[in-house]
């Protein structure tokens, strides 16, 4: 693999697959809305550009929800990925295809490659030590199993990896472990699982390493310093449920590992758009033709399974697949000095956002703000900054009074230019050095430089705008104002163009009231709007906010309060009535499932209960307890569950809701 300078062809743009257990927070967004600024860099330039991503729905972080919510992690996907697929959408986050890890396209790929692994010999068995929880009855990987680190000494590492230093973990290594579901101290089983040879391609990995120069100092450093420390093969498979079944012979009960399950989606994903679009083989011109390139946009965390696990996957394939040819991570985005936490309450989660503010604020602050080096730390200070400092006072500033002068004083036409002195052509020569000094920085994936610069043009109009001072010399010097405004409105066509990638809405506002086409390529940036164009009625594009770091604090937690409380006209629409177990018995398959046959008054409803680990189906029969009976029917482990019993949790402790004393089942709980 050579990686010189190399011809323009195709650019697939990817971003790290989100897990949706939960709805994103904003720095969960950060690699997603790098690489739309990327996607929608390179399609202006005129690239053959593909952008793809995920929801990725399986492994331990959605079975733990899942349990918690005591719903099919099934069912919870499904739901989570319209709502983020949805949200996407309102972010103007442009993907070509945004898919999901449940595809059949993906199901299918994934199996294909391990099959691929194993014949071509990367794959063996091995028996091992792992923690088991005796309560929940279950093998403890990923995410079912906390500890401290024994590396960095993070007292929440999981059992993949450490969410504080990056480093990748055996679920054994983990000091002090507990099970994430129950609390308990796991014991140690012998287990059997298939294993991914990974020390066979360290020499090949160092060489991709070593000769990518594009790679960002931390991504480059920190692979390194894994393979200096030595490879290891990594289980490939798992002993969850809820995944890709394993396709080996004897692993019938076995799921696929999500980081190799996950990192297969970047090809499936591509795969999947071509199949739709009627072009079966034409994802193989980016995946493999030498003059494609491959972006990844990351968090920190997740360098290791871009820069060494993936390429090793492809590598092991014997075909000749395209490895990354950059992959642009970021660091952590922090909230107020604390690291985003939904169940701490803190930080902002994308839907809430929208709520607050038009989401153009939102995108150029989070850009400008993004840590590229280095954490940053999101605050209300900040975001009020950027937002009336940089893109009302500055950006739209400029643009208005522009176009606001055009109006006024040239009846809404570009006037005519005569006679330029050397600061009108100093002017439009800066304009090109800035295209020019954005489109290097965007290439190089520097996004927050490259949107600095782009603000920095409009903060050089301003200043133009004041030493010329239109509204005086209009009077004065007609020709010299016209002069004045016909180079301003340059500086503004050349915006509308390099401010797209970071905010499109606004862009897209602006192009109209400039009667230019939504549709344009980077080089019209270098183009002028002709003398005599017609412009529409200047507009303001932002407003300032108007509010104080405590009210915009207030602000959010009010949304939440909104969000997280229902009213008592929709409680009452619950119908919870006295019910009397007449039969209970085990889900087969399922460790913590009862299906319970219940008597409310007028008739036998069956419920499908995660509270195997609680009670013995002998022990329920004839027990009184409460139940909701209004509920939509749902499917759980191919069985109809009709209504649903309450109970009480403490500390992963479930006790059953019972009357004081027994009453007439199907009485109203009041």
């Amino acid at each position: 693999m050579l990686w010189g300078c190399i011809e323009l062809g195709k650019v697939l743009v990817t971003a790290a697959w989100p897990y949706i257990n939960h709805i994103p927070h904003l720095g969960n967004l950060l690699p997603i809305l790098s690489a739309d600024v990327i996607a929608r860099y390179y399609r202006l330039k005129g690239e053959e550009t593909l952008f793809v991503s995920g929801s990725d729905e399986h492994g331990t972080p959605i079975e733990v929800e899942a349990i918690r919510q005591n719903i099919s992690p099934k069912e919870l996907t499904d739901r989570n990925h319209e709502i983020v697929s949805l949200l996407f959408k309102k972010w103007a986050i442009s993907f070509d295809n945004y898919t999901r890890t449940e595809s059949e396209v993906h199901k299918e790929f994934v199996r294909n490659v391990m099959l691929s692994l194993e014949k071509n010999g990367y794959i063996f068995v091995k028996e091992d030590e792992l923690p088991y929880c005796e309560r929940c009855q279950r093998f403890l990987p990923d995410r079912f199993i906390e500890g401290k680190c024994p590396y960095c000494g993070y007292e929440r590492a999981r059992g993949d990896q450490c969410e504080q230093c990056g480093r990748l973990l055996e679920p054994i290594k983990l000091i002090e472990p507990k099970c994430t579901v129950c609390g308990e101290k796991p014991t140690v089983k012998i287990a059997k699982h298939w294993y991914f040879d990974m020390p066979k391609f360290a020499d090949k990995l160092l060489a991709y390493i070593e000769g990518n120069k594009r790679l960002p100092e931390n991504a480059r450093n920190f692979s390194l310093n894994l393979l200096k420390e030595g490879l290891r093969p990594r289980p490939i498979t798992r002993d969850n449920k809820w995944g890709i079944p394993a396709p080996f012979a004897g692993a019938e009960n076995k799921t696929i590992y999500v980081w190799f399950d996950a990192v297969l989606g970047y090809v499936s994903a591509t795969i999947e758009y071509f199949k739709k679009h009627g072009d079966g083989d034409r994802w193989r011109e980016y995946w493999f033709d030498k003059n494609a390139r491959i972006l990844y946009f990351i968090g920190k965390d997740n360098i290791p399974f871009h820069t060494l696990i993936l390429p090793a996957l492809l590598m092991a394939t014997h075909e000749d697949y395209n490895l990354p040819w950059n992959v642009c991570t970021n660091e952590w985005l922090i909230f107020a000095g604390q690291k985003s936490s939904k169940s701490r309450r803190v930080g902002i989660w994308i839907d809430e956002a929208l709520e607050m503010f038009p989401v153009d604020y939102w995108r150029y602050t989070l850009i400008a703000i993004r840590p590229e080096t280095k954490d940053s730390d999101f605050t209300w200070k900040v975001f009020i900054e950027k937002v009336n400092a940089d893109l009302n006072d500055t950006l739209g500033n400029f643009i208005h009074r522009t176009l606001k002068f055009i109006n006024t004083y040239f009846d809404s036409a570009i006037p005519d230019p005569m006679d330029l002195d050397s600061l009108d052509k100093n002017m439009l020569s800066t304009i090109i050095e800035k295209v020019k000094a954005v489109d290097e920085l965007l290439e190089n994936c520097q996004l927050q430089a490259a949107l600095r610069e782009a603000i920095e043009l409009s903060r050089i109009g301003n200043k133009y705008l004041n030493e010329r001072k239109p509204w005086e010399t209009i009077k004065l010097n007609p020709q010299v104002a016209a002069n004045t405004l016909y180079v301003s409105a340059q500086i503004v066509k050349a915006l509308s163009v390099i401010l797209e990638p970071f905010i499109p809405i606004t862009i897209r506002k602006l192009r109209e009231i400039l009667s230019l086409s939504e549709k344009f390529s980077w080089d019209d940036a270098y183009k002028p709007l002709p003398p005599g164009h017609k412009i529409k009625k200047a507009e303001p594009l932002f407003t300032k906010v108007r509010f104080s770091e405590e009210d915009l604090q207030s602000m959010l937690e009010k949304i939440r309060e909104r969000t997280e409380k229902i009213s008592y006209e929709d409680f009452s629409k619950v119908d919870i009535r006295v019910g009397r177990i007449v039969e209970a018995e085990a889900v087969p398959g399922a460790q913590n499932l009862l299906k319970l046959l219940i008597d409310v008054g007028d008739s036998l409803k069956t419920a499908v209960a995660g509270i195997a680990k609680h009670y013995r189906p002998e022990d329920l029969k004839g027990r009184y307890v409460a139940v909701v009976v209004n509920l939509r029917p749902r499917q759980v482990f191919g069985i109809e569950s009709e209504v649903m019993i309450l109970a009480a949790e403490d500390e992963g402790k479930i006790v059953l809701l019972e009357p004081s004393e027994p009453v007439r089942p199907g009485s109203r709980v009041r």
